[in-house]
């Protein structure tokens, strides 16, 4: 009698435990869990980006303190038309459009 309650439980664990496995590979190999997994990445790639230009800016500015250089001012931003503090010889760069 022992040893049937203990193969009992035995396979109703060993279900139990398989089944918990087969869900969370689905859920983790479905459409869902392959969106998550883009997006982390996605994620981390942006982070990344971000901290290499904020690195690269404050070793720009290191640089620039070290050889005695200024820092370019920011260009001013352009007034309306007509206004006599623009001057036409001051070319204004294009911006960068986020694609997000």
């Amino acid at each position: 009698m022992i040893r049937r309650v203990f193969w009992l439980a035995a396979g109703i664990t060993i279900g139990v435990v398989a089944v918990r496995k087969v869900s969370q590979a689905k859920s983790t190999l479905g459409p869902e869990g392959l969106n998550r997994a883009v997006g982390q990445v996605g994620d981390s790639i942006a982070d990344f980006a971000d901290a290499v230009r904020s690195a690269m800016s404050e070793r720009e500015n290191d640089l620039r303190s070290a050889l005695g250089v200024e820092v370019p001012a920011a260009p001013a931003a352009p007034g309306p038309v007509g206004d006599a503090s623009v001057t036409p010889d001051v070319a204004v760069q294009p911006t960068r459009r986020s694609l997000r």
